[in-house]
């Protein structure tokens, strides 16, 4: 049986920290969390119509599973003791490429907390044997998000239909950003890099 590596399950990041989810044990907060950032989150995520206390309970037990299998990667972000936000990383398509998502509450934007977050995330990820490439995607009405791999040296790669349900604001088409994992220094880029 082999052993599968993990990034680590609390991540620094200076003035907040990403740690991951407890489980049922933090439904309370995480409820409230989502709960104070719904009309926020509503134009962009599609989720956000469904929000109910079993939806709530159904993402954190799924963290907690997706986690032990080594498919998902999810993380409150927690600056002073509060949660201000929620942010992932899971495969997709092949395994050696990796897909993040990040969302904060209203209170906690314009700060650089979405980009030192997902930065820290790709440190974690690119430790990782195996990860070859991350992938940030959003709606291409959605420059806010778009910002993040821009300010972290992501390519966009491709724009694709978006798949239903599309978020009210939403275009309907997704903006792909992807970010090779570095070389040793003086190795030549990676394809598509």
């Amino acid at each position: 049986m082999s052993v599968v590596e993990r990034p680590s399950e609390i991540i620094e990041c200076g003035d907040f920290v990403l740690r991951r989810w407890r489980g049922q044990s933090d439904f309370g907060p995480a409820f409230t969390l989502i709960e104070e950032s719904v009309d926020h989150l509503h134009p962009w995520m599609p989720w956000v119509a469904r929000h109910s206390e079993k939806s709530t309970r159904e993402f954190l037990a799924k963290s907690e599973s997706k986690w032990a299998s080594g498919e998902v990667y999810n993380y409150a972000v927690v600056a002073g003791g509060t949660l201000s936000g929620m942010c992932q990383t899971y495969r997709v398509g092949e395994r050696r490429g990796w897909r993040m998502g990040y969302w904060l509450h209203p209170a906690a934007t314009g700060r650089g907390i979405a980009t030192r977050a997902t930065a820290a995330m790709l440190a974690e990820m690119f430790a990782l044997p195996g990860v070859e490439y991350v992938e940030i995607a959003h709606d291409l009405a959605n420059t806010p998000s778009g910002a993040v791999p821009r300010r972290l040296g992501f390519t966009e790669v491709r724009r694709e239909r978006a798949t239903p349900p599309v978020a009210p604001a939403g275009s309907g088409i997704d903006v792909v950003w992807r970010l090779d994992r570095p070389g040793p220094p003086g190795a030549a880029p990676a394809p598509g890099g």
